[in-house]
């Protein structure tokens, strides 16, 4: 576990928002209907699941996406398991996921799996069905440091407005970098220095509608 703890406080009792950003972890309107519509709907899964598929993500945070994820893999039907590699600087100890996942009930035996796995080894590693992995560290290092190449991109770092070195152009080749031809990316920040970065890293990216409050989000694809 990394020495670098999330630093949290709690709104009305069950969101978790980082201090150190002034952000909170998810949406307050409804964090998994916000992941269903930019990450798995803005990388338009799970229509384009297949066997060995990897998504890969910046921002781990309380592991929402990551169970969202292997929810709609395991009802997908697909054959064996599903790849997943995050990055996190900051993360969470268990009872502070734990807490926070409680928020949502229609995942509470992922969740429980997951929290079970983090307090044993939070780089996680088989959790029936997927094989996880969470990279602990800055980013802007670690992917550099780390072998593999992904299917699909979870963009998911706090606010650039508030954490601009999670979207910043060298970041956002080595991205680039770890994605297969043809593969995808979908973040819900639509701000233009992102958008910028990305398209400069090779990106095709398209700016569609946000979900709820946010008018708009962005979508991305690796030319072939």
């Amino acid at each position: 576990m990394s020495d670098q703890q999330a630093n949290l406080a709690w709104r009305d009792g069950a969101i978790p928002v980082s201090t150190r950003f002034d952000d909170p972890y998810f949406s307050l309107e409804n964090g998994l209907a916000e992941t269903a519509h930019v990450f798995l709907a803005g990388n338009d899964l799970p229509a384009r699941f297949a066997p060995g598929f990897h998504v890969a993500e910046l921002g781990f945070g309380t592991g929402l996406n990551l169970l969202a994820t292997w929810a709609a893999w395991e009802a997908s039907g697909q054959e064996g398991p599903l790849r997943f590699t995050s990055f996190e600087a900051y993360p969470m100890s268990g009872g502070e996921m734990r807490r926070a996942l409680a928020a949502f009930p229609e995942l509470a035996d992922h969740a429980a799996r997951l929290v079970a796995a983090w307090e044993e080894d939070s780089s996680l590693a088989t959790l029936d069905g997927i094989e996880a992995r969470v990279v602990i560290g800055d980013a802007r290092r670690r992917l550099a440091e780390t072998d593999f190449v992904a299917d699909a991109w979870f963009l998911d770092g706090f606010s650039p407005a508030k954490n601009p070195e999670l979207w910043g152009a060298e970041l956002m080749k080595q991205v680039a970098a770890h994605t297969r031809p043809g593969g995808t990316l979908a973040t819900y920040t639509a701000a233009g220095f992102v958008r910028r970065n990305l398209a400069e890293a090779g990106f095709e990216v398209t700016r569609v509608p946000g979900y709820g409050r946010k008018r708009h989000m962005t979508t991305g694809r690796r030319p072939q």
